[in-house]
C-alpha cells in the first residue's frame, strides 16, 4: 500500500471506520486519481455512506416534481423562535441552487471560493475571487460537512447574483448539475468523479438567457431531458449514461426560459411538459416531437414549473401575465379551460393541493386558487411578504425573500391561518442590494433546509 494511501486509512480509522472500509475508501481515491477524475473528496466521505434509507428528495420540487413532501411526524406549530437549528453551513458558496437529498448526503451548487477577505460571522463577504468557479458540492444531511465537491464551469456574472439557479437531480449512481451559462455536468455519487460533460451553447446551439440558465434536469428513464432552446431545438434528450442526443424537438424552437420540465402520461403517450415565454407544449418523450402546443403571452421571464392534474395542465408567470389551465384530450389536442390575472406567480412556486393551488401572486399577496375553475378563494398580503412556499405535513411553509421571515400556515383553503414564525439568521450580505432569498424550502427526514446564497441551514423539524 503506497504512503498516501495509509494516511487515508488511519485518518479513517480515527473517524470510526472499520480497516477494510478504510481501505476501500482509500482505494477509491486512489483509482479517481489514476483516472484523472475532477474531484475534491473529504474524509466525512468514509463516515454514513451506503445503505440509509430516510426520505428522499432526489431533485427539484420532490420526486414527482409537485412540491409536495410525504413526511409526516412534523410540528404543527412552531415555538417562539422557531424550530431548533441542527447546522449551519457557510461554505456552499455563492447561488440559488437547492438542495436535493438522497440517502443522507445533500446536493447542492454554488460558486467557490468566496472573496479573499472570506465569510465572516456576520455573513459579510463582498464578492466572489477571480480564481471562482461553480461547483457541484456533497454534504453530510446530519452534520453540514462537506463530502466532496466537483468543478463544473465558469461563472455567470449578473447583478442579480453569480451563482447557479438549478438545483441537482440524483438518479441512481449518478448526480446531475447544470450551470447558469449551460454547463451539464454528469458525476458519480460516491465520490463525485466526473462521467461526462456537454455544454448547451457549445454542443447543443442554445443561447444563455439574460438571467442565465436556470432549470433544473429531468432524469425520466435512461434519458436526460433539459431545454438548450433555439433553431436545433428548443429541448433535447440525452443519454444518461453518456450524454449523447438522443433527439432534438425540431418542432419546437423557442428560446430556452427558467421553468423546468415535467413527465406525464396522457393518451397513451409518455411527454415532457415544458413552458416558454411564447409556448406551452407537450413533447413526445419517444423521439422529440411535438403533440400539442398552445399560446401563452409570457413577459420578461418565465420561471415557475408547469402542474399536472386531472387531464390538465396549469401553468402561470409573472410581471402581469397570470395563469391558465389547458385540459388534453384522448387524442393530445389541447383547449383551453380559463386564462386569468387570480394567479401572478413570479418566481415562488405554486403547489397544488386537495384541489386547490397556493402561492404569491404579485400585487395580491399569498393566494389560494380553485384548480377547476380558476378564481380566488382567498388572498393575505399584510402577513408576509412575497416569496417561495413548500408543503409537508398538511402545514406550508412561506419564506419573505426580503427580510428572511419564516412563516408555517396551515394548507387549508379556509384562510391564512399561522403556526409559527422565525427570522433566518445569519444573513448574507452577498445578495444585497439586488438579490433577495429566492432558493425554496426543502423538507426531507425531519429537517427544514433553507439557504440564502452561501449560507445553508439546516432546521429539526420533527415533532
Amino acid at each position: 500500500m503506497k504512503y498516501y494511501q495509509l494516511v487515508l486509512v488511519s485518518v479513517f480509522a480515527l473517524l470510526g471506520c472499520s480497516e477494510s472500509g478504510a481501505e476501500k475508501v482509500a482505494a477509491r481515491a486512489t483509482e479517481s486519481q489514476a483516472s484523472g477524475e475532477q474531484a475534491v473528496i473529504s474524509p466525512v466521505a468514509a463516515k454514513k455512506r451506503g445503505s440509509r434509507q430516510d426520505s428522499q428528495w432526489p431533485q427539484w420540487r420532490g420526486p414527482d416534481r409537485t412540491d409536495l413532501s410525504e413526511e409526516t411526524g412534523l410540528l404543527q406549530d412552531w415555538p417562539e423562535g422557531g424550530p431548533k437549528r441542527l447546522w449551519l453551513s457557510r461554505d456552499v458558496g455563492i447561488g440559488y441552487s437547492g438542495p436535493s437529498v438522497v440517502d443522507g448526503v445533500l446536493y447542492t451548487m454554488g460558486v467557490r471560493p468566496l472573496s479573499a477577505a472570506g465569510v465572516g460571522d456576520d455573513g459579510g463577504a463582498t464578492g466572489i475571487g477571480d480564481a471562482a468557479k461553480v461547483y457541484l458540492i456533497a454534504l453530510d444531511v446530519d452534520t453540514g460537512k462537506e463530502i466532496w465537491a466537483t468543478e463544473v464551469g465558469e461563472v455567470f456574472e449578473n447583478p442579480w447574483g453569480n451563482g447557479p439557479r438549478s438545483t441537482p437531480t440524483v438518479d441512481g449512481k449518478f448526480v446531475y448539475a447544470l450551470s447558469a451559462l449551460g454547463d451539464l455536468v454528469c458525476v458519480k455519487r460516491r465520490n463525485g468523479a466526473l462521467r461526462w460533460r456537454k455544454s448547451f451553447t457549445e454542443d447543443f446551439g442554445g443561447e444563455v438567457p439574460k438571467w442565465g440558465y436556470c432549470e433544473s434536469v429531468l432524469v425520466d428513464g435512461d434519458r436526460v431531458v433539459c431545454t438548450p432552446g433555439g433553431s436545433e431545438g428548443a429541448m433535447a434528450a440525452l443519454n444518461k449514461y453518456t450524454g449523447d442526443v438522443e433527439w432534438r424537438s425540431k418542432d419546437f424552437t423557442d428560446g430556452a426560459q427558467y421553468a423546468s420540465i415535467i413527465a406525464i402520461e396522457n393518451g397513451g403517450k409518455r411527454q415532457y411538459v415544458q413552458l416558454t415565454q411564447q409556448h406551452l407544449v407537450g413533447i413526445d418523450a419517444d423521439n422529440g416531437e411535438l403533440l400539442w402546443s398552445s399560446d401563452w403571452p409570457g413577459k420578461v421571464a418565465v420561471v415557475p414549473t408547469p402542474i399536472f392534474h386531472d387531464a390538465s395542465v396549469y401553468i402561470s408567470s409573472g410581471y402581469g401575465v397570470g395563469c391558465k389551465r389547458v385540459r388534453l384530450n384522448a387524442e393530445n389536442e389541447a383547449e383551453e379551460v380559463y386564462a386569468n390575472r387570480v394567479m401572478k406567480n413570479h418566481h415562488g412556486g405554486v403547489i397544488l393541493f386537495e384541489g386547490h393551488l397556493y402561492g404569491y401572486s404579485n400585487g395580491v399577496g399569498w393566494l389560494c386558487q380553485d384548480f377547476a375553475t380558476g378564481k380566488k378563494i382567498w388572498s393575505e398580503k399584510r402577513a408576509l411578504g412575497k416569496g417561495c412556499i413548500a408543503y409537508a405535513d398538511g402545514r406550508f411553509y412561506c419564506v419573505d425573500e426580503n427580510d428572511g421571515r419564516v412563516v408555517l400556515i396551515d394548507a387549508a383553503s379556509e384562510g391564512w391561518q399561522p403556526h409559527g414564525e422565525f427570522l433566518l439568521e445569519p444573513q448574507t450580505q452577498l445578495r444585497k442590494p439586488s438579490g433577495r432569498i429566492w432558493t425554496h424550502p426543502v423538507i426531507v427526514d425531519g429537517k427544514l433546509f433553507l439557504r440564502d446564497q452561501e449560507m445553508l441551514h439546516c432546521y429539526d423539524v420533527r415533532q
